[in-house]
């Protein structure tokens, strides 16, 4: 089994684990009925459509 040569410090083993605590984003896609813009998979908040059909009704 592999013996690493030298010590590792904390810095540098702390800072591979914080580059998992980086923030990002959320995807972001047009509705394809109304225009407006929301998350991927989620049903439209402006119109109620999901999928080409409506989801809720929002009137």
């Amino acid at each position: 089994m592999a013996v690493p040569k030298k010590k590792t410090s904390k810095s540098k083993s702390r800072s591979r684990r914080a580059a998992n605590w980086t923030l990002r984003a959320p995807a972001r896609s047009t509705c394809p009925r109304c225009g407006f813009v929301k998350q991927p998979h989620v049903v439209c908040t402006n119109c109620g459509w999901y999928h080409g059909r409506q989801a809720i009704d929002l009137d």
